[in-house]
């Protein structure tokens, strides 16, 4: 447990090195980066994997308004800060990714490297996004179902390991709708699960231990995790200092070919943009082919692949930095 930014937040850690901080998503937790502690670790890196803020074992502020970018940035400034690093690389998956991308891009001088995967790197609309979302999809879009008051809320936490199971397996690239472009609506009347298939087996990249973890790291209540998408549209006015600004540190993004967040509105044409858009951008995107949304746990090799070598020759191009520093200033 570290005190962090008025919190306390669980982290998980292994290796010696420079910081790497890994960010899991919704509904995730640190043990979504399973699979990459050890061979970060191996290759010369301090791996740190926090339960974020509302997950896990770390505080679940009750306000709302407490989950928004400006606070998620906060913890991982502080995170670093905490254990003694002025800087580190940053990591991010799912809503992971936008807490990566937006601690780049407001704390540049903290951020080494920021690598996403799933999410791509955030263009500030000229819109709030569920106001977007609210008039493309009728309200349907699961975004504006999660910010009806207590209502997902009551449908994830009824029986979590089920919710989980049905979340995971619907989203990867073994769900039956993988690849289709289908977006995630919710019908009126209907609940975010309902007609999500429940699989009669898990899908070889998720055991039953895998589940137990996450179902525990719940505990019956997912108003902490839900209350990061109750602060979309606050983001968006927060963050309005940084319209037209981009991403300065070396960056990595990953994705795989069957990810639902590719085949969101504009996203597709976005992530097409991206090496034009962002010149810190290290390589054109990644793309896993057949993975779903869970890329770090669907394709763990493939992942590790990308980001080592990323991360490694930062890593090196700074020593080489620093060494020629420390010869000029002798």
């Amino acid at each position: 447990m570290v005190d962090v930014n008025g919190i306390r937040l669980h982290i998980a850690e292994a290796g010696e090195g420079p910081l790497v901080v890994l960010l899991h998503g919704f509904p995730e937790s640190w043990h979504s980066w399973r699979h990459q502690f050890g061979p970060l670790a191996a290759a010369g890196f301090r791996v740190v994997a926090p339960d974020q803020r509302g997950y896990g074992g770390s505080d679940r502020p009750e306000d709302v308004s407490s989950y928004s970018i400006l606070h998620l940035v906060g913890d991982v400034v502080g995170l670093i800060h905490a254990l003694g690093e002025e800087s580190a690389y940053v990591v991010g998956h799912d809503w992971g990714a936008p807490v990566a991308w937006h601690t780049a891009l407001l704390r540049p001088d903290v951020v080494r490297g920021v690598a996403g995967l799933s999410v791509p790197p955030p263009f500030r609309g000229d819109r709030r996004p569920l106001s977007v979302m609210e008039a493309m999809f009728g309200g349907r879009f699961y975004w504006n179902y999660f910010n009806l008051p207590g209502v997902a809320d009551a449908e994830l936490a009824r029986d979590p390991r089920t919710t989980l199971r049905k979340a995971l397996y619907a989203a990867s690239g073994d769900g039956p709708e993988a690849g289709t472009g289908r977006q995630p609506l919710v019908e009126p009347g209907q609940g975010w699960l309902e007609t999500m298939p429940d699989p009669g087996q898990l899908p070889a990249w998720l055991t039953e231990a895998d589940l137990d973890s996450l179902t525990e790291s719940f505990a019956g209540s997912f108003t902490g995790a839900l209350n990061w998408y109750r602060n979309i549209d606050r983001n968006w006015e927060l963050t309005a200092a940084w319209h037209g600004a981009v991403v300065s540190p070396p960056a990595l993004y990953v994705y795989g070919d069957k990810d639902l967040v590719a085949a969101f509105p504009g996203t597709s044409q976005l992530i097409e943009q991206l090496p034009e858009l962002m010149p810190s951008l290290r390589r054109a995107p990644v793309v896993l082919e057949g993975c779903g949304h869970w890329t770090q746990q669907e394709r763990p090799a493939e992942v590790n692949a990308a980001l080592i070598p990323f991360l490694m020759n930062l890593r090196d191009l700074r020593d080489l930095r620093d060494r020629k520093e420390r010869a000029e200033a002798e």
